[in-house]
């Protein structure tokens, strides 16, 4: 069995769905300290001239090391209307703007007051869009009893053995985090998932590399995007 284990993020970059896609489990890791300016409460979306803009979901003040499982989302603000309206812009040049914003309109009939449920809803939704499987659990749901965790490379060695994994896939963005030779002691492979994203037509002079999945779902039909997720390279 091959899994994955990663921070909730909102709507991520295509990256993240394409080790969704070759991954059979996923876990959503959400025991873990928030760390801030990151991509659980946000994500970047064009702007409507040049460059590119943050949708953001609102939060709650906390203490510095609260986890994200308990951090909130901030329900005084309308975000959700902001967000339809930060992405109106694409009506004029998106083929797939009506089917996004349904998508979304939809999505956002979801309702709860917690950024880790939140963003694990939105990434299966996500996924069914794309007429993909994701087969995912929430750790703090999980009730796994696992070793005490003394570097942030233990979370995936621990829960792959207590899932009894044979293999752990990440995103290259964290191998330094990771030991191969401890892996292969417990008899799982380690490998790293690099997907090749090339450049969409974003109906722009110039192409803004690694936005949201919103952002290649308004350009792109679901069968474009599972083409493009088979693009990638094993580290």
């Amino acid at each position: 069995m091959k899994i994955a284990i990663m921070q909730p993020y909102f709507f991520p970059y295509l990256g993240y769905f394409g080790l969704i896609k070759h991954t059979d489990k996923w876990i959503v890791l959400d025991v873990v300290q928030f760390i801030r300016h990151g991509w659980i409460e946000r994500n970047r979306i064009l702007k409507p001239t040049d460059g590119w803009q943050y949708v953001c979901v609102p939060l709650e003040q906390h203490k510095r090391d609260t986890l994200i499982k308990d951090i909130e989302i901030r329900q005084t603000e309308n975000w959700k209307q902001k967000i339809l309206s930060q992405l109106i812009h694409y009506k004029k040049k998106a083929p797939f703007y009506n089917s996004v914003i349904d998508f979304l309109n939809d999505c956002f009939k979801y309702d709860t007051n917690n950024i880790s449920l939140l963003d694990s809803y939105l990434l299966k939704r996500t996924c069914d869009y794309l007429q993909m499987d994701f087969n995912y659990e929430i750790y703090s749901e999980m009730n796994l009893s696992i070793e005490p965790i003394c570097a942030p490379g233990d979370w995936a060695l621990y829960i792959s053995k207590a899932l009894g994994a044979t293999e752990y896939i990440n995103l290259p963005g964290g191998i330094e985090l990771f030991d191969k030779n401890n892996f292969e002691d417990h008899g799982i492979k380690l490998t790293f998932f690099n997907i090749n994203i090339k450049e969409y037509n974003q109906k722009s002079s110039n192409f803004e590399k690694g936005l949201s999945i919103l952002d290649v779902m308004m350009f792109n039909s679901p069968e474009t995007i599972q083409e493009m997720l088979n693009q990638f390279e094993l580290l």
